[in-house]
């Protein structure tokens, strides 16, 4: 079973022999032009494929920009919120931007067993 892009080559390999070759006969009943007319809704959907690949290409790009516009300004939001007398480290809009308050925060302090000790209590 052949794919769309082996379909597209050997229609245009076809058409292009014929062109060629033997313009002017008609072949199967069918002139080169009717048959040119048979491959140009083929064609045009090929052409209009490419287009729309172009496109998304170009859309992908400018939604790729517009991020990096947008996060190159997170940093100075953030910190904004930060130093904030009526927000702060430990404010709700803080926390909802997706960090974690300063209250919520473990300290980072562990205290490591001497070699020996277990945890029970006697």
């Amino acid at each position: 079973m052949s794919g769309p892009t082996q379909n597209q080559l050997r229609m245009q390999q076809i058409l292009n022999a014929w062109k060629t070759l033997a313009p002017g006969k008609s072949f199967g009943g069918i002139t080169l032009a009717e048959f040119q007319a048979l491959a140009k809704p083929a064609q045009d959907a090929v052409a209009l494929l490419e287009e729309l690949d172009d496109r998304r290409t170009e859309l992908l790009n400018q939604r790729d920009d517009a991020y990096a516009a947008f996060f190159a300004q997170v940093e100075l939001v953030v910190n904004g919120v930060r130093a904030d007398p009526t927000e702060g480290l430990n404010s709700a809009l803080y926390e909802a931007m997706g960090y974690t308050r300063k209250s919520e925060r473990k300290s980072g302090l562990t205290k490591k067993k001497k070699a020996g000790q277990s945890n029970t209590t006697t």
